[in-house]
């Protein structure tokens, strides 16, 4: 793979880098924080700013808003937001639901939802966990929502769980199963859905419970009753990337943190930073954050060239999820008490780590899938 970027992809990342570092700072962060808004710290003011930059629509159609960029560029944004923490929901709504809609909506359902994303007034989000049992996991193969036919459209059953942004989203995608055991994608209206709250490390989700909701056949995403499954697979392949991209960014600045701080803070005369268990214990950390990078990187180029990406994005997987956790623990040890100050900025990258491990699933499910994949070509 080539891992340098395009003039064009370097200039969204740019660009995305001047307006969050601008306008997410640590002291803005908090003041979100501050607010204790019950649907969940939400930033509205960069989120505008992104969208007059251009940014919410990188990937989207010209024809919708857009400015038609590959998943690399995409990729960016979500990192750069990443590596401050901010409070924008640039995963689910500009990666799991504009991306999918683009690549296979009906002309209706892009015009209808695209230009809205890219103008920032329609926040999105697509709902594929499931309970089962007492356990939540993706219900990728067999959704356990149904989709009922009826008269001129659908009727939807079903609960799905640990949605992102489900208590502030506006339309979710929904995957359910036909009758004849296919798959589609449903785009519905959260108020027509019931709505509970679920809390997460850093950021609240939500359960989201469909009882008898009727919607009518153009919301049906592609318009077809078949080849549902392989755009929901084709969603669960973006997002996790997308997902490694935001972990890359977020121990990046981790790292960036604890180094910056040993290299200032003495004992005993000393930089913190001079001391061999703590350069050990950094030099570990930044071995694991370029592995999260760069398999973040080879997951998003292998996708955004259309070749197969399925064993780039489980090994990207596996670093996000156990690499992640490595580097928000040594940067917090080596910070000593300072490390688990709630004012200090540390605790965000710490929680958010935690939050995408959980939403990726760990790192035991990516050596499964890679181990299944190797047997496979034996």
């Amino acid at each position: 793979m080539d891992f340098s970027l395009s003039e064009e992809q370097q200039a969204v990342a740019d660009l995305a880098t001047q307006i969050i570092g601008e306008m997410a700072t640590p002291q803005r962060l908090t003041e979100i924080e501050r607010a204790t808004d019950p649907k969940g710290p939400f930033d509205d003011t960069l989120w505008a700013a992104l969208s007059e930059a251009g940014l919410l629509g990188i990937a989207v159609g010209e024809g919708f808003g857009g400015q038609g960029l590959d998943f690399v560029a995409l990729t960016k944004v979500v990192e750069v937001v990443g590596s401050v923490a901010a409070y924008v929901p640039v995963v689910e709504t500009l990666v799991s639901v504009a991306d999918t809609i683009d690549r296979h909506g009906t002309e209706e359902q892009c015009s209808a939802w695209l230009p809205q994303i890219v103008d920032g007034s329609l926040i999105a989000t697509a709902a594929t966990a499931e309970f089962f049992g007492d356990l939540v996991a993706e219900g990728l193969s067999a959704p356990h929502t149904t989709a009922t036919a009826s008269g001129a459209g659908w009727v939807l059953d079903g609960v799905k769980a640990c949605v992102p942004s489900g208590l502030r989203a506006e339309l979710v995608l929904i995957p359910a199963t036909f009758v004849d055991g296919e798959v589609g994608l449903f785009l519905v209206d959260v108020a027509d859905v019931d709505v509970e709250r679920q809390d997460g490390p850093l950021l609240p989700e939500a359960t989201l419970t469909l009882s008898g909701v009727e919607v009518g056949a153009d919301r049906l995403l592609g318009g077809s009753t078949t080849g549902g499954r392989s755009i929901l697979d084709s969603l669960a392949l973006r997002t996790t990337a997308a997902l490694c991209a935001l972990e890359a960014g977020a121990a990046r600045s981790a790292l960036t943190l604890g180094a910056t701080y040993t290299s200032e803070r003495e004992q005993f005369g000393k930089k913190v930073a001079t001391f061999q268990a703590v350069g050990q214990r950094l030099g570990d950390a930044y071995v694991d954050a370029e592995a999260i990078s760069l398999t973040a990187a080879q997951a998003s180029w292998r996708i955004a060239t259309g070749v197969d990406a399925t064993e780039a994005v489980a090994v990207a997987k596996f670093w996000a999820a156990e690499g992640g956790q490595r580097v928000v623990h040594a940067a917090t040890h080596v910070h000593g008490g300072v490390g688990v100050d709630r004012e200090y900025p540390l605790h965000r990258y710490f929680l958010l780590t935690r939050q995408i491990e959980l939403t990726l699933g760990g790192a035991t499910a990516s050596l499964l899938t890679l181990g299944a994949r190797v047997a496979a070509t034996q």
